[in-house]
């Protein structure tokens, strides 16, 4: 190697290294106060999402457990038309829903399962924070809570919890 190369190799670096410096600076995102945006495929934390009239749009199915490979999600179907209160429910819906987050992967199985797009997924993740074990599970309350804090976040009109008929009144 001749000491011309040797020259012509160190002139290629410092150009390297000139140019970086006047580029445009790369500024550190001071994460806590400031957030980058999340890209539009992140997949956060799930949603149960309702009709426009408050009713729930999950029926039980359970499609969405069986295609969980983490084998975290667990529904329980109900058969009758019911006014738990909460919501107004269809012919069959989910009495209970429960999603474990201590073992959910975020993959996206259990929304392309559902056959009523019931349940989606927000870009919500790095909000929760779990002390046990038991803060984890979330049930259909704060699925549909992350379902109207998106909608809200949106600037869309959130459909209020339908309250149910006093005793003795038909509805």
């Amino acid at each position: 190697m001749s000491n011309l190369d040797t020259v012509w190799g160190a002139i290629k670096g410092l150009g390297i290294t000139i140019r970086h410096v006047f580029k445009e600076p790369r500024v550190t995102v001071q994460y806590p106060e400031e957030r980058k945006p999340h890209s539009p495929r992140h997949r956060g934390v799930h949603e149960q999402r309702l009709t426009p009239d408050g009713r729930q749009l999950c029926v039980g199915c359970s499609l969405c457990a069986a295609a969980c490979p983490a084998d975290c999600i667990y529904v329980e179907a109900g058969e009758e038309e019911v006014d738990s209160g909460r919501y107004l429910s269809p012919e069959r819906f989910s009495r209970v829903y429960k999603i474990n987050y201590s073992r959910c992967i975020f993959c996206g199985y259990c929304v392309e399962a559902c056959p009523t797009y019931a349940l989606g997924m927000t870009e919500i993740m790095d909000e929760y924070t779990f002390d046990n074990r038991w803060t984890a599970i979330f049930d259909m309350d704060m699925l549909v809570a992350n379902y109207k804090r998106r909608l809200r976040a949106e600037g869309i009109e959130v459909p209020e919890t339908l309250e149910p008929a006093p005793a003795g009144e038909a509805s």
